[in-house]
């Protein structure tokens, strides 16, 4: 499923593919939704023997499986921290919009201290170094990653997810740390303006993001530290990641052999992810200057 925003759809459609008795596979991207399909069908998914995979895009989706690559290059896993570079124009529709506000507004978890936090959305930035963009200012925002990561990768202590729009992000951010985007009625009043404001502009050809990961843990009794990243347009990252994965699941290339809701990094084995994702445009990388392919 590509139909969003997920906090509104997600849980509907995991409910009806298991009560059809159908495997479903989604790229949501709400932590919200994450958290509910996990709490609320995982139980019945096993029991029928449903296999669902939720946040099966860009972000989460290639995101949770580069930490998955990288964790299990390490004797113990200690924290993730995934970051995205999404430009204002990166050619998101309107649910797009509606789920970037909903990211933004109230507070969001995080994985810190082996457990959950929640805190309030954009009320922590940090300089970025992207593959190719450079540094870029980016920003706590409510993904699936911090919701699935530690259910789905053991032992890790902190995960947290960061997001950026480069230029313009100000017009984002400003409204959504003064509490603009922090209800459903504030959220549907950004939107309205928003929305009308991106249709004025002339029509533009969506322009690149990055994701950047960096995990960190022991290995051989030593600190060790691991990098994944790459670039591509959010429809086409996001739209390969969804169609592999789905490949994935119907030719049962997955490492889990009973039903329930997993996140992507419990799923797919990660080299043969990222094999299927170059043979589709998708290159992933260990090093940000991008010479050294993980395939």
């Amino acid at each position: 499923s590509a139909l969003g925003p997920f906090y509104l759809f997600e849980a509907k459609l995991v409910r009806a593919a298991i009560d059809a008795g159908v495997n479903y596979t989604s790229i949501c991207d709400d932590w919200l939704a994450a958290d509910e399909v996990i709490n609320q069908f995982s139980e019945k998914a096993r029991e029928k023997g449903i296999t669902v995979i939720s946040g099966l895009g860009a972000s989460p989706g290639l995101s949770n499986v580069g930490v998955h690559y990288l964790a299990q290059r390490m004797d113990k896993v200690h924290r993730a921290d995934i970051y995205v570079y999404m430009p204002l124009n990166s050619g998101g529709g309107e649910a797009v919009l509606e789920h970037t506000l909903f990211i933004m507004g109230g507070k969001i978890p995080v994985w810190r201290g082996g457990k959950r936090m929640m805190v309030p959305a954009c009320s922590e930035e940090r300089m970025v170094e992207f593959p190719k963009f450079g540094s870029i200012k980016v920003w706590n925002m409510g993904h699936g990653e911090p919701v699935t990561v530690p259910l789905f990768i053991p032992g890790i202590e902190e995960v947290n997810l960061f997001m950026g729009f480069g230029r313009g992000s100000n017009w984002l951010v400003l409204p959504a740390k003064l509490g603009f985007f922090g209800g459903k009625r504030r959220r549907q009043m950004a939107f309205r303006l928003l929305n009308s404001l991106k249709h004025l502009g002339k029509p533009q050809e969506p322009e690149w993001g990055a994701i950047r990961i960096d995990v960190w843990g022991e290995q051989g009794g030593k600190e060790a530290h691991g990098i994944g990243c790459g670039i591509g347009q959010m429809r086409e990252s996001t739209g390969i990641s969804l169609a592999v994965g789905t490949l994935m699941l119907a030719r049962k290339e997955i490492l889990t052999t009973e039903g329930g809701v997993y996140g992507p990094e419990a799923c797919l084995e990660p080299i043969k992810f990222f094999t299927y994702m170059k043979e589709r445009g998708i290159t992933s990388y260990s090093d940000l200057e991008m010479t050294k392919p993980i395939i």
